[in-house]
């Protein structure tokens, strides 16, 4: 069968990877065309669109990009005709994907939609677009499955994807030693800095989030950057002594951390999951905020906490993403009896998911609807 797959996030490239891996295992006809990034890169398809074509986000910051925006649609539009897939496969990346959506199905394009939008968060209007335009929807967190059924769509959840990407890494034994001696610092206790995979993100939240390592010069902190975006917006990190840049090791960092400071978004579930106690932190446009507060209907935007239902960690957002509010929690992951209620909790996140497999589960999923007239 034919596949066209279309993410346009770090993270959504990763959970596309791991599907594709188990669609070209199960499908040996397998004929897959994508848009994402380098995990997907690494696998024997045709990546036609990367991630540094699609990266916008917020209001203000879709606006200035409209004309690129524009000029992907139409790119899609006439590639997956093209192409004649049997299925469009579309990976989270909802302010893009739904609207293609909208286009395959009125252009008889059968649609799977993989990783949900957050719905029960802000935008319930998307469900109506769900309705009437998405085929089969496959969700990866346990509480969504409930929330659609009260709309009357029935949708699968076979646990969450980034289980199978952490397995490997989380159950690959530590040389300590070779680590720190291969960043070339001596033994502080590690503090990683993950500050999302976008562009606006990094510019925005980086510089505040280093601003505590000259203060707390007993760590080490590490900032986890990735290679395809530009090496610029790593700059104000290379001129701070306790302060290392280290490119797409994400996860072998967070192996040997004992803390992290952590943009909010799925990357403060896989840090979790590494147990390592985190403060999260989000900042974007004034304006772009302002509109989501009147939208959002959630407590929380870790999901940590949202899956947990409680403040598991501490979320600095807007105004509160300060300096001092920032060292004051990040030192506080410090405090064995703080440390442990976090890491208790933790515990309780993990039984909340199904184990590994995810990937291999929905893609068999998606052959088998396939198969159906």
């Amino acid at each position: 069968m034919k596949y066209y797959i279309i993410t346009g996030e770090a993270s959504g490239d990763l959970h596309a990877s791991n599907l594709v891996k188990e669609l070209l295992a199960l499908d040996p006809c397998a004929i897959i065309r994508a848009w994402g990034g380098s995990e997907l890169k690494k696998l024997p398809i045709n990546v036609v669109k990367e991630l540094h074509e699609l990266n916008f986000m917020g209001l203000v910051e879709v606006l200035a990009h409209i004309r690129t925006i524009r000029k992907n649609f139409q790119f899609a539009y006439t590639d997956i005709l093209s192409f004649k897939p049997d299925v469009l496969i579309l990976v989270d990346f909802p302010g893009f994907n739904l609207r293609l959506a909208r286009w395959a199905k009125k252009n008889g394009v059968r649609v799977f939609y993989y990783i949900s939008p957050t719905v029960w968060a802000w935008h319930k209007s998307r469900i109506k677009t769900i309705q009437q335009f998405v085929d089969k929807m496959f969700v990866i967190l346990p509480f969504e499955q409930q929330f659609y059924k009260q709309y009357g769509i029935e949708v699968d959840y076979e646990g969450h994807p980034i289980l199978d990407a952490l397995e490997q890494h989380i159950n690959k034994p530590s040389n300590f030693q070779q680590f720190y001696s291969s960043l070339g610092f001596y033994e502080k206790p590690i503090i990683a800095i993950l500050p999302g995979s976008r562009k606006q993100e990094v510019r925005k939240l980086l510089p505040t989030m280093l601003t505590v390592a000259n203060q707390l010069t007993q760590y080490q902190f590490v900032v986890c950057a990735i290679s395809s975006l530009p090496k610029s917006l790593y700059d104000p990190a290379t001129h701070i002594p306790n302060v290392t840049v280290v490119y797409d090791k994400t996860y072998e960092i967070l192996k040997h951390a004992h803390a992290a400071i952590v943009k909010s978004g799925t990357s403060t579930l896989e840090t979790a999951l590494f147990k390592v106690p985190q403060v999260v932190c989000y900042a974007t446009n004034p304006i772009t905020y302002y509109i989501a507060r009147q939208l959002v209907s959630v407590k929380y935007i870790s999901l940590v906490n949202l899956l947990l239902n409680k403040e598991v960690v501490k979320e600095l957002i807007q105004n509160n993403f300060n300096k001092q509010c920032l060292i004051s929690e990040v030192e506080k992951l410090f405090i064995d009896e703080h440390r442990q209620q976090i890491l208790t909790e933790y515990e309780n996140l993990i039984q909340l998911l199904k184990g590994g497999g995810c990937s291999h589960r929905i893609a068999q999923k998606m052959i088998d609807y396939l198969k159906q007239p």
